[in-house]
């Protein structure tokens, strides 16, 4: 199916292609994951390679619904629920505003077989089961949840991008070394979490596999002190409290 994509792509006037195939490495983050960061690695390496300006994806609206969806059932904060960015560096989505139906449709007009990947019919997949869930919205909600619930992700990352980058100065700001917890303790909430979950990222935390679990442990270092041992974090890493500070470390072996 790869092969018949890029003989598309010839006929419609693109004369370089490239089929790559993907190795998925085992580690964190499920299946699911560990594909997509083994594509972006991909698509990272061969845009480079070409000197491509740009990568365009195809998501649509419809797989913004469904992370949204996803987002909601795993209890996600404001950065899961805000769903893809329509561009971030190099990646872009130009048919993020766009439903899966339009651009069927759009395919069968020009005279292109659409790829549908099997993957994308098996329950195994949350995705998947979310994917189903979409005619239901539709039908008891009314026309346009679908829409709607792409549109709470435009809004969302707005304000999820706003924190962050208070949370990014306020890190800073901090600077290198153990985090005061009673300047930690100063800091709105919202601002605090993402701070801590910075500090676990930067001692080697695999951004994936931090979850929320994770960083309200780090946070009851600060809010729930009662002289409780160290918080174990995904990749190697603890986090601490030591003589009034918030350490977060990794415990790997120095080769």
């Amino acid at each position: 199916m790869a092969g018949r994509g890029a003989e598309q792509c010839r006929r419609l006037g693109l004369d370089t292609d490239e089929v790559v195939t993907v190795q998925v490495a085992p580690g964190g983050g499920g299946r699911e994951g560990q594909a997509r960061d083994a594509r972006y690695a991909d698509f990272e390496e061969v845009a480079e390679r070409l000197g491509a300006a740009v990568v365009m994806l195809g998501h649509t609206r419809d797989d913004q619904a469904e992370q949204v969806l996803l987002g909601l059932a795993r209890g996600s904060g404001a950065r899961s629920l805000s769903g893809m960015p329509a561009r971030r560096g190099p990646y872009v989505r130009p048919l993020l505003g766009v439903s899966r139906a339009t651009t069927t449709a759009a395919c069968d007009a020009a005279g292109l077989t659409a790829w549908v990947d099997p993957h994308n019919s098996d329950p195994a997949y949350g995705r998947v089961r979310a994917r189903a869930l979409l005619p239901l919205l539709e039908t008891e909600l009314g026309p346009g949840a679908v829409a709607a619930l792409a549109r709470s992700a435009d809004l969302l990352r707005e304000d999820a991008d706003a924190l962050d980058d208070l949370a990014a100065q306020a890190r800073d700001e901090i600077g290198q070394g153990p985090a005061e917890a009673t300047v930690l303790l100063t800091m709105p909430r919202a601002i605090r979490t993402r701070v801590l979950r910075l500090l676990a990222i930067e001692a080697g935390c695999p951004p994936g596999a931090l979850v929320a679990t994770h960083v309200d442990a780090l946070d009851s270092l600060v809010t729930g002190w009662r002289g409780q041992g160290p918080v174990d974090l995904p990749g190697q890493v603890q986090g601490r409290r030591s003589g009034g500070c918030v350490l977060v470390t990794s415990t790997r072996p120095v080769e």
